[in-house]
């Protein structure tokens, strides 16, 4: 009788284990919403960068970016510069024109 039990258990157990190793890799990968999300988390950053006006006053802004989209740009408490008049900016246009890339 106790050794019945325990090869009932075993095979219960087994088949446990088989229907698992079966059917969780299918239910991980059909979760089309989840994987949706995480791409576009992975497709989402955010940095900050000085963008300065004509008079060479010069302000950090964070960036947030999805993809090659701007989300927004919001400018940095105290975090300014005022550069005197003959100043010029060392970045090429490139960097200073292109927000997300």
């Amino acid at each position: 009788m106790k050794n019945s039990t325990v090869v009932i258990i075993i095979i219960i157990v087994l088949l446990i284990l088989i229907i698992t190793f079966t059917f969780l890799p299918t239910l991980i990968t059909t979760t089309l919403t989840g994987q949706t999300i995480i791409e576009d988390k992975l497709n989402e950053y955010t940095y900050t960068k000085a963008i300065c006006d004509k008079n060479n006053y010069c302000r950090d802004n964070e960036i947030i970016c999805k993809g090659n989209q701007t989300v927004s740009v919001t400018p940095i408490t105290g975090a300014v510069v005022q550069f005197d008049e003959d100043w010029e900016d060392p970045r090429d246009d490139k960097t200073i024109n292109t927000l997300c890339q």
